[in-house]
């Protein structure tokens, strides 16, 4: 008894200690510039919501967020990188379905685990859109339906990667249409999407947050969003629902995750400074016009949603709609 008594209060003390330190660490924090990594290249939606956010960030503590592209093995390298970081909050994750479910459930034998990333914050999503080579044929998803009916496994359908969440819509409209096309993974959004401007690719699915400037000069065009309602960023492009194909809504998400044993009070800390940065006018105005639905909120929102994801994979994994490798 009395040994079980010296074990619990020297158990007690540790405990008492370590809270402290984690309080003193995010009173402190952050100590010296902190490494955002972001598993994607430099150019597409990810890294420009990291950049954005980063800079807020930078300027409310006074160290600067780097952003560190680390694209790669459909967001595995990057999500490795941080897995396998010091849990001190200065290497943190653009969190976004890839790294943090998709490719982790996709291979038998992934680097690390989905619960070796700590959710910190829920910052937004995006519908995906089909965007195409002006020159393709169709310019609507129903046209799109008809061209590979006639011409089976002849559309090239590009993704940002296997495991992305370009992939996995691609999956779901296969599912909901049963399009024949046939899938070419890259290694990211934008060396894709320079594909369908020279023409060596005839669509993919994106988003308006990476497409922006691309639609906006007629490089792309748009042949559908895979989204309930029609977005305020593309007023006259029609929902793949009003084109006749039901159920394939997907969109493309986005968060910060942190490594898995980052102390909660460090957690909390960055969840509020994201929160704050979301809620500023010149934020919100650029993530609107870009086609972003701001979510924010607390810890428990974004892990509660990263959950909900696993399982609607897990769903569509069981079914054989995507194999894992």
């Amino acid at each position: 008894m009395r040994t079980a008594r010296l074990v619990s209060a020297l158990v007690a003390g540790w405990l008492v200690a370590a809270s402290g330190w984690a309080q003193d660490a995010a009173k402190n924090y952050p100590s010296r510039p902190v490494r955002w990594v972001v598993p994607f290249p430099p150019g597409a939606s990810n890294d420009i919501i990291a950049r954005l956010l980063g800079q807020k960030l930078t300027e409310a503590w006074g160290q600067q967020f780097v952003v560190d592209n680390r694209p790669g093995a459909g967001g595995l390298i990057g999500g490795d990188v941080v897995a396998k970081a010091s849990p001190d909050g200065h290497t943190l994750l653009l969190a976004n379905p890839a790294p943090n479910v998709n490719s982790v459930l996709l291979h038998k034998q992934p680097p690390y685990r989905i619960n070796d990333l700590a959710p910190v914050v829920w910052i937004g999503y995006a519908p995906l859109i089909i965007v195409a080579n002006p020159k393709f044929p169709p310019n609507s998803a129903k046209e799109l339906l008809a061209y590979a009916k006639a011409n089976p496994g002849k559309a090239n359908w590009a993704s940002s990667g296997i495991g992305s969440s370009l992939h996995i819509g691609l999956a779901v409209f296969q599912v909901a249409s049963g399009a024949n096309v046939t899938h070419v993974p890259y290694k990211g959004t934008a060396p894709a999407i320079a594909d369908i401007i020279g023409g060596n690719m005839h669509m993919m699915y994106t988003t308006s947050v990476s497409a922006d400037a691309h639609i906006k000069s007629g490089r792309v065009k748009v042949l559908g969003i895979a989204a309930k309602k029609r977005q305020a960023v593309l007023p006259n492009v029609a929902t793949l629902e009003e084109q006749g194909i039901k159920g394939a809504e997907a969109i493309v998400w986005f968060g910060m995750a942190a490594p898995a044993k980052t102390p909660r009070a460090l957690i909390s800390k960055l969840n509020r400074g994201v929160n704050e940065a979301l809620a500023a006018p010149d934020v919100r105005k650029r993530l609107d016009q870009l086609g972003l639905e701001i979510e924010g909120g607390t810890v428990e929102k974004f892990d509660a949603f990263i959950k909900s994801e696993a399982g609607r994979l897990s769903h569509l994994i069981k079914i054989g709609a995507v194999k894992s490798e």
